[in-house]
């Protein structure tokens, strides 16, 4: 059996990987304007870079939004569409061994699949329209850049609470099930004034606390505890700082 080219194509960027007998091998990431430009700027640079012949690819596998444009071969090899939210869940159970799970998928938005033991049971049960997006129009806005990189860097020179009002501004006292450093009212703070580095680590956490606040309560009245997070933005470092948090609150 020769190599399976796996083609995701996002709203911002595509993403590619090739599967043989081995395993899953070379990872990939391209940004383009278009999806047209980004999946053939993909997979040639993939099969250059890795020094793949097209003769090793039996099968190109296509799936995300950005798919629906292509119903011709690539580069003369045949495609196939899968369906994004049943790679989503598929993806999660062989990487995670996890059994019953919703996963987070958080890229230029953010949609939520639950996922049982069998196919059958993998369904997308909705999502919210933030994440990678917000964060770059919010700060194209508010702090005049469109570097995603830059505002996650800034982000991490200061914490929320610059920003956002806390339960221990408003209260004295924790409130049932609510630490005194909880979020009462995301850039309920701010002023004027505030530094941008302040607004950058406002914008970061209040799109992350939404979409952990969102995914926890589409998991109430089920049995599901487990969430895989997959995207662009779980590279994020403050990732590790804010989900940690939101686990022991919930």
């Amino acid at each position: 059996m020769g190599m399976v080219i796996g083609i995701d194509v996002g709203g911002s960027t595509t993403k590619i990987i090739g599967v043989d007998k081995e395993g899953i091998k070379h990872p990939m990431i391209v940004k383009a304007e278009d999806p047209i430009t980004s999946l053939f700027g993909a997979f040639g640079k993939y099969i250059y870079d890795n020094g793949i012949s097209l003769n090793d690819i039996d099968k190109v596998m296509l799936t995300g939004v950005g798919s629906a444009y292509v119903n011709q071969p690539l580069y003369g090899l045949s495609t196939d569409h899968t369906d994004e939210f049943l790679a989503n869940g598929l993806g999660a159970h062989y990487d995670s061994q996890l059994q019953d799970l919703i996963v987070v998928s958080m890229g230029t938005g953010t949609s939520f699949v639950k996922s049982g033991r069998e196919v059958e049971n993998i369904s997308h049960i909705g999502g919210i329209g933030i994440g990678g997006g917000t964060i770059q129009g919010l700060s194209c806005l508010l702090v005049k850049t469109q570097n995603i990189h830059q505002v996650v860097e800034d982000g991490r020179e200061r914490c929320n609470r610059n920003i956002d009002l806390q339960i221990k501004d408003i209260c004295n006292t924790p409130l049932p099930g609510l630490p005194l450093d909880a979020t009462a009212s995301t850039f309920g703070k701010a002023s004027s004034n505030a530094s941008m580095e302040d607004v950058a680590a406002g914008i970061i956490h209040m799109v992350l606390q939404s979409i952990g606040q969102s995914v926890i309560l589409a998991a109430l009245n089920s049995h599901i505890k487990d969430f895989v997070l997959i995207g662009n933005l779980t590279k994020m470092p403050q990732c590790k700082e804010i989900f940690p948090v939101m686990e022991k609150m919930y």
